[in-house]
């Protein structure tokens, strides 16, 4: 979605543009391996499912990128089978790839767990067409279809086709300015503009 605004001060027309960080694939799981030195885990959608009289378990699996030993990230634990919505039972049993993208998104299975996610790889930047480079004024709504914890400094870099070091001077000289702070890392929906 593109919109053109005419700026107050100087009468030069601005941009208003959305770009989306997308998912390209499942992060990286960040564990220490038990049977190699490796500490990245590959998730591929796949559930185990255990029951024990009326108990059920429940675990994501993920691969080692050393070995290709298996580890098990806890979902569902000692939990009453009335209590687990079929549906949810169901999308277990399927290696459901989209339950797997929204649990790793949890960060309380995260917490439980004790491991941490490496996004590096596994999105992408949708900016739409590159008409917006050559304007002066542009304002950006950054979306994110999936919660992915990426530097702003980067997302402008690369949306505007600048450098990591070139956004950051305008960031230091007020030539782009958000209400979030752009010097950390950020995971939620924001704006920002960049005036040249």
């Amino acid at each position: 979605m593109v919109l053109l605004r005419s700026s107050h001060r100087n009468g030069c027309t601005s941009v208003r543009k959305t770009w989306v960080v997308v998912p390209t694939c499942l992060p990286i799981v960040l564990r220490r391996c038990h049977a190699c030195a490796s500490g990245r885990f590959r998730v591929d959608g796949k559930f185990r499912v255990n029951a024990n009289h009326k108990l059920l378990d429940a675990w994501l699996l993920a691969c080692c990128t050393g070995c290709g030993d298996t580890t098990k990230l806890t979902v569902l634990e000692r939990v009453n089978v009335r209590s687990v919505p079929p549906e949810l039972l169901n999308r277990l049993h399927d290696n459901d790839s989209t339950l797997a993208a929204e649990l790793l998104e949890d960060p309380a299975l995260l917490r439980r767990n004790r491991v941490a996610l490496d996004w590096g790889r596994a999105w992408r930047l949708d900016t739409g067409d590159k008409d917006h480079q050559e304007r002066e004024v542009i304002d950006v709504l950054v979306r994110f279809a999936a919660r992915i914890p990426v530097r702003p400094v980067r997302l402008i870099a690369e949306g505007c086709g600048l450098s990591r070091a070139e956004v950051e001077r305008l960031i230091a000289v007020g030539k782009v300015v958000s209400a979030v702070r752009l010097t950390g890392k950020v995971s939620a929906d924001f704006t920002f503009t960049l005036k040249r």
